[in-house]
């Protein structure tokens, strides 16, 4: 790989990660279309998509991992919701990708773009009076919680997608859970989740390594800086930047959709 080539996929990784740390979202939603089409517009030598689901599924670990690690002394980490929403999106993303031979890709594409709009209606639905709460007074239904957490979970496993940008709107409005402790919350969901298809793409040889160095390098730098940002930013703000990208990840699965 060329300095210059190196320099690029450096640059997507820290964008992506930042992003990552900063909203809670595991970052493979914005990393995925850099990769995919920035190296080629640029004159390099293009990914296909199986390199950059492999490269995004290792490097979405680590970010999340840089993530968490740098809220781990914040008190904003809500480990009961992270015990019942990690492992039911575990679950449900290791029987969706067991199964999704048996479904149209197109019919499961279908219904995580029903989902991903769902979400995006959500992040405008007004929410008052939670952002003043402790975290010790936090409550949720553990039920509609491992539900929720396990439906996602079983779309993005069959599709091959991360939930997080999903799993983030439902913890704010169905929950109730204050912003800043969805952000940090929901990375070490993703952190969990994260490990099954990590550990599945590096198993099966899909991953080019040093494209993922690079990335993960970039992932490890950026995702606690992004984390200090969330901590000076407006709560209102970090919800609309959190609002348009899963407005834009909604519009893009379904261009996905209709255009491929």
């Amino acid at each position: 790989m060329s300095v210059p080539f190196i320099i690029t996929i450096f640059l997507i990784g820290f964008v992506g990660s930042f992003l990552s740390g900063m909203m809670g979202i595991g970052g493979a939603i914005v990393k995925y279309p850099m990769l995919l089409f920035i190296p080629a517009m640029l004159g390099f030598t293009a990914f296909s998509p199986h390199d950059v689901s492999g490269i995004t599924a290792v490097e979405v670990f680590f970010s999340s991992l840089s993530g968490v690690l740098a809220y781990r002394k914040s008190n904003l980490i809500l480990k009961p919701l992270v015990f019942y929403m990690g492992i039911s999106v575990l679950i449900g993303s290791v029987i969706g990708g067991a199964g999704s031979s048996f479904l149209s890709e197109n019919a499961v594409n279908i219904v995580y773009g029903v989902l991903a709009v769902m979400a995006a209606i959500m992040m405008f639905i007004p929410k008052k009076g939670l952002e003043d709460q402790l975290i010790e007074e936090i409550t949720f239904n553990k039920w509609v919680a491992s539900i929720a957490a396990l439906l996602v979970g079983l779309a993005a496993g069959i599709v091959g997608a991360g939930g997080a940008f999903i799993l983030v709107p439902i913890m704010l409005v169905i929950l109730k859970i204050p912003t800043r402790v969805t952000i940090a919350t929901s990375l070490a969901i993703t952190l969990l989740s994260s490990i099954g298809s990590a550990s599945g793409k590096l198993f099966t040889g899909q991953v080019p390594y040093m494209p993922a160095l690079v990335m993960i390098a970039a992932s490890i730098l950026a995702a606690p800086l992004g984390v200090k940002a969330s901590r000076k930013i407006n709560v209102k703000v970090l919800q609309g930047v959190l609002a348009v990208l899963i407005m834009g990840s909604a519009v893009k699965i379904w261009l996905d959709i209709f255009y491929k």
